[in-house]
């Protein structure tokens, strides 16, 4: 496709879904639902909307789930859409249960604000990283197996590899270092420099073999995990709040303070930029725009969410291959 023809079919969202009273500070997806956390305190699961008529949002809220008593920051899917993870600035992480809404299990252990989380493909390992400086690997009943202590700052971000058959897990923060370890034996396998400032999000490809990782630098460095090697750098501008790669074509997703940037990774090119239309801001003047905190792919990476500070999350049409 080219870039203008891209340009045409992502520049308009397909609906913006207001529930939050917080910043939207992450989503996760599957073909049929959303779940958003937000600096309200709150879980959000939004179903797809059955509705026949022309202008209805192509989800809606279905329920809300609480519990935390401070900030959620992160929120993560199980592989079979059944369950969610949360962490909070309450120190804690909870798991819920989908179809009733229910926390099922409190993770207690962490003695600093939890900043992000993630289950393993199988589902039966949970990664967490925190203020308190340490990644904690948790079974799903609430059982910390073990405790990182080598990092030396904040630990914004953690994500495992996609591929069952795969060790690697991927952390960083605000040591600027993305740190590769072995989930099995919680050894670091290496760290890879570059980064110049913290780090805000790391995402690894769908097949495994890459690493992106942004933050504060406006770089998005991209690395290839099985040589541990850096590979290149795309210069976003802007401060780098989330990362997701395209399921379904060979893109990178950008969450910038000043909007979503789309990247070819083939041509290491600039796709589009999502930019937000002035008739649905309300109120929002153009010093003080709504900055994209987050953002997630449906499975089928048909559609693009975006979570952002004025509390709304926005659905964009991915036009397929």
């Amino acid at each position: 496709m080219e870039r203008t023809e891209a340009a045409a079919a992502l520049c308009i969202p397909k609906g913006v879904l207001r529930g939050h009273d917080g910043w939207v500070t992450s989503l996760a997806a599957t073909n049929d639902l959303i779940i958003s956390g937000s600096r309200d305190k709150s879980v959000m699961m939004w179903a797809l909307n059955d509705s026949t008529e022309h202008d209805a949002l192509p989800f809606v809220p279905r329920r809300r789930m609480t519990g935390h008593n401070h900030f959620v920051e992160d929120v993560i899917l199980s592989s079979d859409g059944q369950y969610a993870l949360s962490a909070s600035w309450d120190k804690t992480l909870r798991l819920w249960d989908i179809n009733s809404g229910v926390s099922t299990q409190l993770f207690r252990d962490h003695q600093g604000d939890v900043l992000c989380v993630a289950f393993s493909p199988d589902n039966r390992q949970i990664v967490s990283g925190a203020r308190d400086k340490t990644i904690k690997l948790w079974n799903t009943l609430g059982e910390c197996k073990y405790t990182i202590q080598e990092c030396t700052e904040w630990v914004t971000s953690a994500k495992f590899s996609p591929r069952p058959d795969d060790t690697c897990l991927v952390t960083a923060g605000y040591d600027r270092l993305v740190r590769v370890w072995d989930k099995n034996t919680c050894q670091l396998k290496t760290a890879l420099e570059g980064h110049t400032g913290y780090i805000n999000a790391v995402a690894i490809s769908p097949d495994g073999s890459l690493c992106a990782s942004g933050g504060k630098d406006t770089s998005c460095n991209l690395w290839d995990l099985q040589e541990g090697k850096y590979l290149f750098t795309l210069d976003c501008g802007d401060i780098i709040n989330d990362l997701v790669f395209s399921p379904a074509r060979y893109w990178l997703i950008t969450a910038c303070d000043s909007g979503i940037k789309i990247w070819c990774l083939e041509t290491k090119t600039l796709v589009v930029e999502l930019q937000l239309q002035s008739e649905e801001l309300e109120g929002e003047t153009p010093n003080k725009m709504p900055r994209c905190l987050s953002v997630a792919f449906s499975e089928d990476g048909l559609h693009l969410f975006a979570g952002y500070s004025d509390g709304n999350i926005r659905i964009w049409d991915v036009p397929s291959k």
